[in-house]
């Protein structure tokens, strides 16, 4: 992907903001549930290495179906052939690499998805938002859907993939869940954040603005 994802932003409050030619399929910015601020972004050949040093934080707790792999040469092995054969998106936060998204095989009519979010940065919304670019950046180019599996017992990344969109398609041993592309969500994802969150003032008084919810995602 080529996309500019800083030609519009000029802020990190985007309650106003339309969107323009300049933006990607989904808007950069993104702010978690304790107000860091963060970019997420096309990853780059450059991001192996960051990407490497991300993944040595993670413990068997944290893999899921052998992903990451364990050893270094596989792991680097791995971070290679998905920014090669994958459409991938990074989540950074002053020039640290906490989160890793990505769908793969790039010319697959429903490619699989795979979200991994640093350990200390799980429970923030950062999975959840990751996962709303691979669906925006899919959407656009165009695939029919999406799928992916995760195991019956992780029962956290089950409620985000079912928040973003994902329903079940096949229980068998690991879940196999599916997103129809031509699905609302699909394009709900890719409005600007006027259209998603609403103008900053229509908050007043704490009343909850059209389309925002007061309570985030689960990561």
């Amino acid at each position: 992907m080529s996309h500019d994802a800083t030609a519009a932003c000029d802020g990190w409050d985007g309650s106003e903001c339309e969107g323009t030619v300049h933006c990607p399929p989904r808007c950069p910015r993104f702010v978690d549930k304790e107000g860091s601020r963060l970019t997420v972004r096309p990853a780059v050949d450059g991001d192996a290495a960051p990407l490497a040093e991300m993944y040595e934080g993670f413990d068997s707790g944290d893999r899921a179906q052998g992903l990451p792999p364990v050893t270094r040469d596989r792991r680097a092995q791995w971070i290679e052939s998905m920014l090669t054969e994958g459409s991938d998106v990074v989540a950074e936060r002053d020039g640290e690499l906490y989160g890793h998204a990505m769908y793969t095989p790039t010319d697959a009519a429903r490619p699989e998805l795979a979200v991994f979010v640093h350990p200390t940065m799980q429970g923030q919304g950062v999975g959840t938002e990751l996962c709303r670019h691979v669906i925006a950046d899919a959407a656009a180019a165009g695939r029919e859907g999406l799928e992916l599996h995760v195991e019956s017992g992780n029962r956290v990344a089950r409620r985000v993939y079912r928040t973003v969109g994902f329903e079940l398609a096949e229980r068998r041993g690991d879940l196999r869940m599916e997103l129809d592309l031509d699905d609302p969500v699909a394009t709900e994802v890719r409005w600007p954040p006027l259209a998603r969150l609403g103008p900053a003032e229509s908050e007043a008084d704490g009343a909850p603005v059209a389309g925002r919810s007061r309570v985030p995602a689960d990561d």
